[in-house]
């Protein structure tokens, strides 16, 4: 046991007698900026659209609130959706992406949902998804934090924000800007 408490002695008078470790990493980066926290960046919107009962179907109908309609939907509503993300606002606009998931309305004015999704991307010379889970409000603007990444999108942190562009009729369409942050050592943003 002496031997012991000598050896972890000797061991813990190393580590305050040592200088700390400086670590560094040598980037070439021509596409993103870096911010003042040592992160690689990147940030766009693209548009989602969401027609009812083609991109988007009421999976569960909720038990109260508000009857369905384009903004609203029942307490307790599950919806699924698969719906493309375009470079502009027009439905007919070139494709660069996917967002699929569900949300659950949350709310009981029907105007709020705890949404998950895994957008996929083919975007800014960058391919993969980015995973990302919160509460939506049909409305009005909406964080979403990014809980996770593939391909391209590995390591990716930061937060995607859908508004509201159009409400009325089919299909709506929401803008989701994305806001894209890479450790510094991570290895491709």
């Amino acid at each position: 046991m002496s031997s012991f408490v000598h050896f972890y002695s000797i061991v813990t008078i190393l580590l305050f007698a040592l200088p700390p470790l400086e670590v560094t990493s040598h980037h070439h980066n021509h596409h993103h900026h870096h911010n003042h926290n040592g992160l690689k960046s990147l940030h766009f919107a693209l548009f989602q659209h969401e027609t009812i009962n083609k991109t988007g179907y009421i999976i569960v109908n909720g038990v109260a609130g508000p009857p369905v309609s384009q903004t609203t939907t029942p307490f307790g509503t599950l919806f699924a959706f698969q719906d493309p993300l375009t470079l502009k606002p027009n439905y007919t606009s070139k494709v660069v992406g996917m967002a699929q998931g569900t949300s659950i309305t949350s709310g009981l004015d029907g105007l709020q949902s705890i949404s998950i999704a895994s957008i996929a991307l083919n975007v800014k010379k960058r391919k993969g998804s980015i995973s990302i889970v919160g509460v939506t409000h049909n409305t009005k603007h909406a964080n979403h934090p990014v809980v996770g990444g593939t391909g391209d999108f590995l390591f990716v942190q930061g937060y995607v924000t859908s508004s509201p562009v159009n409400l009325v009729g089919l299909t709506v369409t929401y803008k989701i800007e994305f806001h894209l942050y890479w450790p510094y050592a991570s290895s491709k943003p």
